[in-house]
């Protein structure tokens, strides 16, 4: 009998304890294990590289004119080929990227800033959440090109207008997602025990409920980054974004719609570029939110959400 107690002994001593604490991974690991967040974050590195440096990129001047070298194919001299001007379409995508990254970093920011402001009060103060959202759900019910088309006519074509512009059509997004994430702490039991305790309504606000929202905030920015390319690029197509001929993506698009089946290097080079910050910056988005999610689980960093 006391073999047999002294052999079960062991054998406990010997089990692994199940301990949710042992079993959660370190931020490295988790960061490790997530290969879209790496892969995806390499990516938008490169990316801010290049839009941050475009001199050390650029082969030409990307405003020069050269009429003999009109409509080249891409090559060693020109690796995009040329425009109908004689410009070199690698260069000038380099500095259409950094146009594009600026403005949409610009906006993401400005975006997220206001809509955190406005989401946090009108999810906190009932008063100022029927005010703020009935604003917010009149302008979400133009779609986004048409309200931003709307604007840019009275405002007129240039890139302070056009970052002032899409940071009002993209803000009430913004503040719904905020707002609703409020309405959510706002119950919890520890904002209920602050008020008991007789904290102040601004107290709480900042110092409870904004960081809950953060995590939310961040991942919501990354796919505001794309909404603001996509619509810089198509307002610029349309002739109502940035003015030509500074070079941007939709500005690209635009030279080379006439000669898309004689010079197709002219919208396909362009288009590419736009597509891939898009596909990059949606996936880093994608792999914050499984980073950021507190219900990850421990097998390949991917969300427990059903």
């Amino acid at each position: 009998m006391a073999a047999e107690k002294s052999a079960r002994f062991e054998t406990a001593k010997r089990k692994p304890v199940s301990n949710e604490a042992a079993d959660r991974k370190t931020p490295l690991r988790k960061l490790a294990s997530n290969k879209e967040l790496l892969f995806s974050g390499i990516a938008v590195a490169i990316i801010g590289i290049v839009a941050l440096l475009p001199g050390l990129f650029a082969t030409h001047d990307p405003y020069g004119l050269d009429v003999a070298s009109r409509f080249q194919k891409p090559g060693p001299a020109h690796l995009f080929g040329t425009d109908n001007f004689g410009r070199d379409i690698f260069s000038r995508t380099v500095y259409g990227l950094q146009i594009s990254v600026l403005v949409g970093l610009g906006v993401a920011i400005l975006s997220g800033l206001l809509g955190l402001l406005i989401g946090l009060y009108a999810g906190f103060y009932r008063v100022l959440d029927q005010l703020f959202m009935r604003i917010s759900d009149g302008l979400i019910a133009f779609p986004s090109i048409l309200l931003a088309l709307a604007i840019m006519s009275m405002l007129g074509p240039s890139i302070g207008n056009l970052m002032l512009c899409l940071t009002a059509v993209i803000t009430p997004n913004v503040a719904r997602v905020v707002r609703s994430g409020v309405l959510v702490i706002r119950e919890q039991t520890y904002v209920e025990a602050m008020h008991a305790l007789g904290a102040s309504g601004t107290r709480i606000l900042w110092r409870h409920i904004a960081p809950n929202t953060m995590s939310v905030l961040i991942v919501q920015t990354t796919f505001i980054f794309v909404e603001v390319i996509i619509v810089e690029a198509a307002l610029s197509f349309l002739g109502a974004g940035i003015p030509s001929p500074t070079p941007s993506l939709g500005n690209l698009l635009l030279d080379g719609k006439m000669y898309i089946f004689n010079s197709w290097w002219m919208t396909v080079f362009p288009g590419a570029a736009l597509f891939t910050v898009a596909l990059v910056f949606n996936l880093l988005g994608d792999g914050l939110r499984d980073y950021l999610d507190p219900h990850a689980d421990s097998a390949g960093g991917k969300s427990g959400r059903k």
